[in-house]
């Protein structure tokens, strides 16, 4: 099997950013800070998304390099 290109501590950290953005994002749109845009909906969902999957695949591998 091909090793990852990134450690999987490093990847949860990226998942947890990307959702931590999907997150906060849309709560600034809410409060009128950001202005809600098409783009900024759907980069705010997409990030969210893609930050969870992040943090699923990082978690899987990290058991199973710690696995003991």
């Amino acid at each position: 099997m091909k090793p990852l290109p990134l450690p999987p501590r490093t990847i949860l950290i990226i998942g947890f950013v990307l959702v931590l953005a999907g997150a906060v994002l849309p709560f600034l749109m809410v409060i009128h800070v950001l202005e809600s845009t098409f783009f900024l909906n759907f980069f705010a969902f997409g990030a969210q998304v893609v930050g969870s999957f992040m943090g699923i695949i990082g978690a899987a591998f990290y058991v199973r390099a710690n696995k003991r």
